[in-house]
């Protein structure tokens, strides 16, 4: 690695002032989680043939909801979405038992999309089966995720193969409920008109089982899930349906059009994420991709990936209302969507104190990628003072992981007056872009963390606390002339940006938050949404001038 590794270095928690180290009083944040606990949950012989009987016709109705276009879906020729039409599902499918009727209190979540992606039916299915996996595979949709009983094996633990799971699904904004439920997740492999199909399909437990501890809001996965058919080179294709029921709770208007529209949790968000982490693994696998930078071998490439994999599932994890997570709103902040809230760390992985993380989400008039291009691009990044803290990026190492240049892991060395042949500072950062969002997720990290991470030892010890951005495009999707507004503008284009930051508050996981920390980095937020803001509308005028020039001419 020559002079960039010297031996040693202080771990800096990021390249501007990230430790209030003021006397802590009690605290003003609720640490109690409040979540689904069900753990005695457990099928009996008898209910165990009744969950068969229902996978069965799961499939079916997974496989027809699939295949079968109008009347059952109907193209909305204003947004070129397709909508389930509600009777003609109640006419065609009749669940085995009686699921409650639709109420005004339950919501209709239903869509259906399909894609091709770079991964082969055999490591698809295998993912579905496995909750570690599937979690890896979706970590900015699934938080958690474990199988808690294995009803029937199937043949080779797949075709067949039927689990009881939990899930719980979450968006990277504490403004938006988690959704958590037990089903049933049953894989068969099928012949359909000449043509082998796998089916993975997802069903709930009510009706049969009663004594489950429901979420809040209630959600309910009616049979859900995908189609794969193998396709040559190693691709598949895959289409996918998402069917639930949802119990209608206010949501903060920001993200009532995302949520509503089914942007948030519907199929096209699933497949987009698919297609994106199936590029990823098809580049940690490859061997051919040329690398930039100080990156000494394949497998050192393989660990930096799955350091920044796990940086990624923290980020995401740590930003959303998962695990019972408590948020508290700061008072007077621009449109309420500041939140809030303390962890205690004391495992590894995470620097042990009492972390403070804050998070916040704005509208802004610009197109999602033109967001995305400034939040990545570490040379622009000087724009944005309180991010940069006036200091410049250089690029040490580039790992391109997808066909999108934005899709990439960088090892940056931040330019300091304070560096040194002894003292390097670092940053590891990932930036990845699908169609229903982007993220842009980066952690200071030492020098001996990156030797670590590359000779191949275990790297779950180094201490990472991402901080970063999620950008999701917004649309307005006219629904009988209503609009939806968020921050008191009418969502016509531009994009949702959230911003999520960390800080150690105190290397003492038992000490207290007090006011001046919380407005600390109150203050820190509100500055970096205005500098991204203002970078942005300079661009913006700088490219109309141009244009205007251009016409001139």
């Amino acid at each position: 690695m020559g002079e960039l590794m010297p031996p040693s270095l202080e771990l800096d928690m990021n390249i501007y002032p990230r430790q209030f180290l003021e006397p802590m009083p009690p605290p003003i944040l609720s640490e109690t989680p409040s979540y689904l606990d069900n753990n005695n949950l457990i099928l009996m012989e008898e209910e165990k043939t009744i969950a068969m009987e229902l996978a069965m016709s799961a499939t079916d109705e997974l496989v027809k909801m699939c295949r079968t276009n109008e009347p059952l879906w109907v193209r909305n020729n204003e947004t070129g979405k397709e909508v389930l039409n509600l009777d003609e599902h109640s006419r065609m499918f009749h669940w085995p038992l009686n699921l409650k009727q639709r109420s005004s209190e339950f919501r209709t979540e239903a869509s259906r999309d399909s894609s091709v992606v770079i991964m082969n039916s055999i490591t698809l299915v295998d993912a579905f089966v496995d909750a570690h996996k599937w979690m890896e595979l979706f970590p900015s949709i699934v938080a958690r995720a474990k199988c808690v009983q294995v009803i029937s094996q199937g043949v080779s633990g797949t075709n067949g193969c039927l689990q009881l799971m939990y899930a719980e699904l979450h968006m990277l904004s504490p403004l938006v409920p988690t959704r958590e439920a037990y089903f049933l997740r049953y894989c068969q492999q099928q012949n359909v008109e000449d043509e082998t199909y796998w089916a993975i399909v997802d069903f709930p437990l009510d009706g049969f089982h009663n004594s489950l501890q429901t979420s809040f809001p209630l959600y309910k996965r009616r049979p859900s899930g995908c189609l794969i058919l193998d396709m040559p080179n190693g691709y598949s294709r895959v289409t996918w349906v998402e069917h639930a029921e949802i119990e209608e709770k206010p949501i903060h208007q920001i993200f009532s059009h995302f949520v509503h529209s089914g942007m948030a949790f519907g199929a096209n968000r699933w497949l987009a994420v698919l297609e994106r982490q199936c590029e990823r693994v098809a580049s940690l696998m490859a061997t051919n991709i040329p690398d930039i930078g100080v990156i000494p071998s394949p497998e050192a490439r393989k660990n930096l990936m799955r350091l920044s994999q796990r940086m990624i599932r923290t980020f995401c994890v740590n930003i959303s209302s998962c695990s019972g997570q408590v948020w508290t709103a700061v008072p007077d902040s621009t449109d309420d969507t500041v939140r809030i809230t303390t962890r205690k760390v004391s495992e590894a992985g995470q620097p042990n104190g009492l972390i403070l993380c804050a998070v916040s989400t704005t509208w802004l008039p610009y197109p999602h990628h033109d967001v995305f291009d400034l939040l990545r691009d570490e040379r622009r990044r000087a724009q944005l003072e309180v991010l940069s803290n006036g200091n410049a990026l250089h690029e040490v190492a580039h790992i391109a992981n997808g066909s999108h240049p934005g899709n990439c892991i960088s090892l940056l060395r931040i330019n300091v007056s304070s560096n040194s042949s002894q003292h390097v500072d670092l940053m590891l950062q990932e930036s990845c872009t699908n169609k229903s969002g982007s993220l842009v997720v980066y952690s200071t990290v030492d020098v001996d963390s990156v030797q670590l991470a590359m000779s191949g030892e275990d790297p779950s010890c180094i201490p990472l606390l991402p901080l970063g951005f999620f950008i999701t495009p917004m649309e307005l999707v006219n629904d009988g002339g209503c609009k939806d507004e968020a921050n008191g503008h009418n969502i016509t284009a531009g994009s949702l940006l959230t911003v999520g930051l960390q800080v150690l508050a105190s290397t003492i996981p038992s000490a207290k938050i007090n006011l001046s920390s919380i407005a600390a980095i109150n203050n820190h937020l509100c500055t970096t949404v205005q500098q991204i803001s203002s970078a942005l509308s300079s661009n913006c005028i700088g490219s109309c001038n141009e244009g205007d020039n251009g016409k001139e001419k």
